[in-house]
């Protein structure tokens, strides 16, 4: 890594995003609000707004969706200079909607640019410049190729000392729980730091007791594990110890980009050489900060804006 190279360097799909205004059922929809959303580069930005080099790797179409996506993650400080134009092949594309209260989402992402992601679609070298490479469970389930990708990157990062974080973000309506499971299991020997969330826990392992899974995924080879429990707070499972903190009690608008945001925060703590329950502090935080706002990263904030959360202090804003 040069000095002027990323710190974080992640790799995965991101769409167009199109949200029914005024919020409600699609068919209701006046208009679309346009966006943007992906996983990885959400965790791009966050890790961005706070001062730390990221890079987004990924496939776009050579399409206005695809330049839309590149502009805007341009835009917030992110390193895309390995991202590709793919001729021929759509950008993603998903609509949200609220139902009951309940924020639903609809895909169409199958036959995308992204979803072309395979070993050697992009350069080896793009991907093991920083300390870390982020992946997600998300890219696994969007194609074979994909699956074959993620393995290919994360072992690549290995040979080259980089360490690796996976996010198991498991998406049902990608795929089924018993792939996402197998592929989690097999990828774990080169892994440094997991993240699942509490409910992933039970679709995934039905799992009951955090801890007690958590040792067990370590057994399995996943060297750090950290649970996320949302509002309730998070854990994490490292050097044998079993460190716990609670959540920020904020009043929600959008839960979309929650776990996103919380491991750009537990990256950039780690970054930071911060002890584990600052370092699940400050994901909380951000997490916390998210929901706040609508969008999957409209509301991620700036290291000053994180101090202020963290310490109590109000802006008035004038």
């Amino acid at each position: 890594m040069t000095a002027t190279g990323p710190v974080v360097v992640t790799a995965g799909e991101t769409m167009l995003l199109g949200i029914a205004d005024p919020p409600g059922r699609l068919r209701h929809a006046r208009s679309l609000a346009m966006g943007i959303g992906g996983a990885e580069s959400n965790l791009a930005i966050g890790l961005s707004r706070l001062g730390v080099p990221s890079r987004w790797v990924s496939l776009l179409g050579d399409d206005e969706p695809g330049q839309t996506v590149l502009d805007r993650v341009r835009a917030e400080g992110v390193d895309t200079s390995a991202v590709r134009r793919v001729p021929g092949r759509p950008t993603g594309l998903y609509l949200r909607e609220e139902v009951g209260g309940a924020v639903r989402v609809t895909y169409y992402r199958a036959g995308s640019a992204a979803a072309t992601l395979a070993p050697e679609a992009v350069d080896a070298a793009a991907l093991t410049e920083g300390r870390w490479l982020h992946l997600t469970g998300i890219t696994p389930l969007l194609s074979a190729s994909c699956a074959d990708f993620v393995r290919w990157a994360a072992q690549a990062a290995r040979d080259a000392g980089v360490r690796v974080s996976f996010d198991v973000n498991y998406r049902s309506r990608l795929g089924n729980a018993e792939d996402a499971r197998a592929f989690t299991e097999e990828l774990l020997p080169l892994v440094d730091l997991l993240l699942v969330g509490t409910e992933e826990g039970r679709a995934l392992w039905d799992w009951r007791d955090d801890e007690t899974q958590s040792r067990t995924l370590a057994d399995m080879g996943a060297r750090e594990v950290v649970v996320k429990r949302g509002a309730e707070g998070a854990a994490v499972l490292v050097d044998g110890q079993w460190v716990e903190h609670p959540g920020f009690r904020v009043p929600e608008r959008d839960p979309i980009g929650a776990g996103d945001a919380f491991a750009a925060g537990y990256l950039a703590a780690h970054v930071d050489g911060a002890k584990p329950a600052d370092r699940l502090r400050t994901a909380n935080a951000l997490g916390a900060l998210c929901v706040r706002a609508h969008g999957d990263f409209e509301g991620l904030p700036s290291r000053r804006e994180l101090d202020d959360f963290l310490h109590d202090r109000t802006d008035l804003g004038r």
